[in-house]
């Protein structure tokens, strides 16, 4: 390998463990400084939508937009500069994420310099919504992600024990409360044992619609049980979920280092090859 390559290849992991890595100050500050970027994107496309703001700031809304979109599209061909195997990145999950990070702005364009202004405005108004998946590009988050996914999935069974229960009292509820309103309210809402699972739903997660209400004494009773009920429950899944996440995190360290050849995280500190494809680390 030539003098000149060494140094290309040396500045690709460089740039790879920056922008793949949070173990480094600089990869650090490349997620914190990506973060403000995509927020300010985020509120920026928002803006757009009030009419208010929109009249009043249109010139600035848009140059504004085509900057957010010039840093991703920058960003975007760092990341693929930097990684082994760069169409595997392109066709991964996070790939495809910061492509429709800057897409839209790109098709918009072409869709007004071509004319016909009347016929593309629908498809227009559609892709401008679609810069929101900047959103999905905050990799600082990544990890944690993926670890409350984990945690979540491997309580899946008591979870899913917990919402048979739920469904149970739900039904049980709704029933009883039809049967209640119904015989001692001739103008009850509670038309249908289904519309009495409805409400039921609605009173036990507290969300309390107020579109269907007891009137008879049992069935405020009743609403106050299930109330009570509903609010006990809360806590149990979150109990389940924060159960498997502190026993991952007492098994084994994570290092944040991404594998520059499948750019996957989730390796263990002491990594030497990666588990995903067995690159180098």
């Amino acid at each position: 390998m030539s003098h000149k390559n060494r140094e290309e290849q040396t500045v690709r992991e460089n740039m790879h463990e920056i922008i793949f890595g949070a173990h480094t100050f600089y990869g650090w500050l490349f997620d914190m400084a990506l973060l403000v970027v995509i927020v300010l994107s985020v509120i920026s496309n928002s803006l757009e939508t009030v009419a208010g703001v929109k009249d009043l700031w249109a010139d600035g809304l848009f140059w504004a937009s085509w900057v957010f979109t010039g840093l991703f599209t920058v960003e975007y061909a760092l990341r693929i500069y930097c990684v082994k195997k760069p169409w595997r990145f392109v066709f991964s999950f996070w790939g495809i994420v910061d492509l429709l990070a800057i897409l839209p702005e790109y098709l918009i364009f072409l869709f007004f310099s071509s004319g016909g202004h009347a016929s593309a405005f629908a498809a227009v108004r559609s892709l401008r919504l679609l810069r929101v998946f900047r959103i999905l590009n905050l990799s600082w988050f990544q990890r944690e992600g993926e670890d409350l996914g984990n945690a979540i999935w491997r309580a899946r069974g008591k979870v899913v024990v917990f919402v048979m229960v739920v469904m149970i009292i739900v039904t049980i509820a709704g029933t009883v409360m039809y049967d209640v309103e119904s015989t001692f309210d001739p103008n009850s809402k509670f038309t249908s044992i289904p519309m009495g699972i409805y409400w039921a739903i609605v009173t036990m997660t507290t969300v309390g619609f107020g579109d269907i209400v007891p009137k008879t004494t049992g069935g405020q009773f009743i609403s106050a049980i299930l109330i009570l009920v509903g609010y006990s429950l809360i806590i149990v899944p979150t109990g389940f979920v924060s159960a498997e996440v502190l026993d991952r995190k007492r098994r084994r360290v994570i290092s944040t280092v991404s594998c520059p050849s499948c750019f996957t995280e989730d390796h263990d500190d002491d990594a030497v090859y990666c588990k995903y494809c067995g690159g180098e680390m």
